[in-house]
């Protein structure tokens, strides 16, 4: 549901629809009958590694890449072999792809210009849009004269001049160093919050999706994963793959043994003997999994501490002010603890682990969640 909608208790209208699509180059299928719905007035983020096929889907919605079969509807209009001019989308890039010998002005208007609009249009339209994305003070600079943020808002601004129904964004950040794409995620959420425009954005860095998608899609070799709200697939991760993809750092994982089910729990012997009761919500007949667990739920304790599920020796602390990153060798490998502020903790110290089994996670031998 898009956020227009929520906030009024509307039912959300879809807005881009894709049917049963597959996308093949020659042997090679990147896309393998894909079906997806975005809600009009969303901000849905296609996230996944390199090679997952989230830019060959987009690419696919705005024209740019003919669909192998199913189809593709924009506002309930088959558009599957309609040329991409003709689909009402604007598209922003990686590269800027700006005229280097134009100014921010006539980068801005350019489609304005080619498609014949008379000058006086052409010029308030690019002050309107150049006053939402702040470069009213440089609109007579070429690109050149502009920082790499500011080159990505004159981008954006191109895109944002044609008044497009359906915005699709391709790693638009990749280029910027930390501080400007902490910078830019900020301007594009409120350019979302403004505009109320149907927006869908690629992206690897699940820090982007986190913080800018009201959905999420998590792509792997070319089908859906899981499709969910930040927190949902944070939470509730659907198989073993979203659950060590969202998340920074990474899951832990090791294998345990199953004792029991009894309806929604299910009694996990540990590595050494402990058994520990884990939420489940199948999985009958399961005798053995994977127990995933996030960093942050697992405490350091004494190692003598009857509650410590594992003990280990550190071997590598990040210290990043607000939180403090362990690396433990333990019997069952490397463990990951992330623990508020400075935690005490020394290398090639022997801790205990406690770990907080009312977050953790059951998968089972084909990766899905039980």
């Amino acid at each position: 549901m898009s956020a227009v909608a929520a906030k009024n208790g509307e039912a959300a209208a879809p807005h881009v629809e894709l049917r049963r699509v597959t996308k093949r180059y020659g042997p090679v299928t990147a896309i393998s009958d894909l079906s997806l719905t975005v809600d009009k007035g969303s901000f849905t983020a296609l996230l996944g590694p390199s090679g997952c096929g989230k830019s060959t889907l987009l690419r696919m919605i705005a024209g740019l890449e003919p669909i192998t079969a199913g189809q593709c509807f924009i506002d309930n209009l088959d558009v599957t072999d309609v040329p991409p001019a003709q689909r009402r989308i604007a598209m922003v890039f990686q590269s800027y792809a700006l005229y280097p010998h134009m100014t921010v002005r006539q980068n801005i208007a350019f489609s304005l210009s080619v498609a014949g609009q008379p000058k006086k249009v052409q010029n308030e339209r690019a002050l309107e849009v150049a006053r939402i994305l702040q470069l009213e003070p440089y609109l007579d600079r070429r690109p050149a004269e502009l920082s790499g943020g500011q080159r990505q808002r004159v981008a954006i601004g191109r895109a944002l001049v044609r008044k497009p129904e359906v915005f699709l964004f391709d790693e638009p950040l990749s280029n910027l160093d930390a501080k400007l794409r902490v910078q830019m995620r900020l301007e594009l959420a409120k350019l979302h919050a403004d505009l109320g425009t149907t927006m869908i954005y690629v992206t690897h860095d699940q820090t982007e999706a986190m913080t800018l998608a009201d959905k999420i899609v998590v792509l792997d070799k070319g089908v859906i994963s899981q499709v969910g709200s930040p927190l949902e697939l944070y939470n509730a991760p659907a198989n073993k793959f979203v659950a060590a993809f969202i998340g920074s750092p990474s899951m832990n994982f090791f294998p345990v043994d199953i004792a029991a089910i009894n309806g929604r729990t299910a009694s996990v012997v540990l590595p050494g003997g402990r058994t520990v009761e884990i939420g489940i919500a199948a999985g009958a007949g399961a005798r053995s999994a994977e127990l995933g667990v996030r960093p942050e739920h697992l405490t350091v304790v004494d190692p003598k501490d009857p509650a410590a599920a594992f003990a280990g020796a550190v071997a590598i602390i990040e210290r990043l002010g607000n939180s403090t990153i362990l690396y433990i060798e333990t019997a069952v490998g490397q463990l990951i603890v992330e623990g508020e502020g400075d935690l005490d903790a020394k290398s090639g110290q022997t801790v205990g682990l406690r770990l907080n089994q009312s977050h953790a996670r059951l998968f089972g031998a084909t990766g899905a969640t039980l």
